[in-house]
């Protein structure tokens, strides 16, 4: 039986409680916030053992094998490190730190330590991204990709989570570099993070929406576009936008064969041949042959509803129970460390060029006041 433990008890710590609980052989020991109503409202809903608000308390007393890291990713560092240096594994929630530095010390020890860490990359586990990857390593796309594309899109004003955030000056959220990009991106850039070779070239371009400043907002970046290129044969595009309709979370890869189109929204894999049809043929068959995938989409889609196993945070059940069995069987975790740190850096890359812009910016405004 392994033993869990969650530290952070917000909403996110709902969606964990509910997926460890779907999983075998694994018991939640204890969970930790340091509101104490927080914490007892997560034990009256889930099957908590036991309730603290110390995290050095809950790791003496209640002594987790693995940890699930939940809370404001100010705090993912030196959490993830004091249960490192416990002799815990740990989950920590996206994004998986602040900066790429924090990512790279944490790796670092958790290798010294032989203990085991990965990120809440879960989007990269639901059923879509699993059957894209299955379809990638039988080399469909005829060698490495040579260009990928990636869309998240996100709604504000639909959620209360957005509310909050533009009605509060001081929410968690403005303290990191990213702001409102910084907690939500990283789905996105892990995605692409999965397939780029390491040390790209980044080029950003960010701005606030036309919507966010009509109502006052002027910090928040909520449109951002991004170049990233590797060894002068890869390359990626990233949208992100409030403001783009259908509100896509898409990703497309293409090598030099094939390439391959995931729907998140639709849990849909779409297989691009490279090679076209002849004369009017090309405006007949295609059309038809994607029919029948879409089709062929609907029925792997049923057959996992019917196995109870399409709910909205599947991907996230998918990922714990993958990072559990790393650890009981000693065997290579889920989301190559690699790929997390080369998604910190990517992110690292944007905030700081984002940055650049808006001080840039702000520096010109000044000047022109002064003319």
């Amino acid at each position: 039986m392994l033993k869990v433990a969650i530290v952070g008890c917000g909403k996110i710590a709902d969606e964990h409680a509910a997926q460890i609980g779907r999983i075998p052989d694994c018991d939640i020991v204890a969970a930790c916030d340091r509101e104490p109503l927080m914490v007892r409202q997560l034990a009256e809903r889930f099957p908590v053992k036991r309730c603290f608000t110390d995290l050095a308390e809950l790791l003496t007393e209640s002594r987790p094998d693995v940890v699930h890291i939940t809370t404001p990713p100010q705090s993912h560092f030196s959490l993830a490190r004091q249960c490192l240096e416990f002799g815990c594994h740990v989950y920590v929630e996206k994004p998986f730190t602040v900066t790429a530095t924090e990512t790279h010390q944490l790796i670092t020890l958790a290798d010294k330590l032989n203990l085991k860490l990965t990120a809440g990359h879960d989007c990269q586990f639901r059923a879509g991204a699993e059957r894209m990857r299955a379809l990638i390593a039988t080399g469909y796309l005829g060698g490495m990709p040579v260009h990928m594309e990636g869309h998240y899109c996100y709604e504000i004003g639909r959620d209360a989570y957005s509310g909050a955030l533009l009605g509060d000056k001081s929410h968690w959220v403005r303290q990191l570099p990213g702001k409102l990009l910084h907690n939500i991106i990283s789905h996105g850039i892990a995605t692409i993070a999965e397939y780029m070779d390491d040390n790209p070239k980044v080029i950003v371009h960010g701005y606030t929406s036309p919507l966010l400043k009509s109502l006052g907002e002027v910090e928040i970046v909520d449109e951002l576009r991004v170049i990233i290129s590797a060894n002068e044969q890869m390359t990626a595009f990233f949208t992100f936008s409030s403001q783009l309709r259908p509100c896509l979370h898409q990703f497309r890869i293409y090598g030099p064969k094939n390439g391959i189109i995931l729907d998140h929204d639709h849990e849909t894999v779409i297989k691009l041949h490279g090679l076209r049809y002849k004369s009017y043929a090309e405006k007949f068959i295609p059309p038809v042959n994607f029919a029948k995938q879409y089709l062929d989409n609907l029925a792997a889609n049923v057959c996992i509803f019917m196995k109870n196993d399409f709910h909205m945070k599947a991907g996230m059940k998918h990922l714990i129970e993958r990072f559990y069995l790393s650890i009981i069987n000693n065997i290579p975790v889920p989301i190559p460390y690699r790929e997390i740190l080369l998604t910190a850096t990517i992110m690292d890359d944007i905030f700081t060029q984002l940055n650049a812009i808006r001080n840039t910016h702000s520096d010109r405004v000044v000047a022109s006041s002064l003319i």
